[in-house]
This record gives C-alpha cells, sequence and structure tokens, in this order.
C-alpha cells in the first residue's frame, strides 16, 4: 500500500468534503481516503497496482468542481 496527501482546489464544505471521499472510496485498490479542509488537501491510502494517481485525481475531478493536483 502506498499513502499520497494531495491538494485540493474547490473543497469549501464538509459536503465537499464527503464528495472527494466517497469519489476516492468508490475505487478500487483504495482502502482511505481522508479530506482536509483547512490544509486543502486529501491523504489517500491505495494500492499502485490497481489504481494510478490519474486515476484518483480524475475521481475527484468527476464528482464536483474540484481539481486534484498531483
Amino acid at each position: 500500500m502506498t499513502t499520497k496527501t494531495f491538494s485540493v482546489n474547490g473543497m469549501k464544505c464538509g459536503h465537499c468534503k464527503a464528495n472527494v471521499e466517497q469519489a476516492i472510496l468508490a475505487l478500487d485498490g483504495v482502502s482511505r481516503a481522508e479530506a482536509n479542509l483547512e490544509a486543502k488537501s486529501v491523504t489517500v491510502e491505495f494500492d499502485e497496482n490497481r489504481q494510478k494517481t490519474t486515476d484518483i485525481k480524475q475521481a475527484v475531478e468527476n464528482s464536483g468542481r474540484y481539481e486534484l493536483i498531483i
């Protein structure tokens, strides 16, 4: 398992935080996603053999008006 923290633009409230976390957790191979509103970031624990960072970025950006910086 790999743990990475990404910056996220566009998260402004608890609903945004939940959207980002849910979008990432829906991906196969992701075991943890924890967004931080104050830091405007999300920490993701995932299996790099099953998910790529570009897949995580796409999932976040498809879930709303968010931009994941990789």
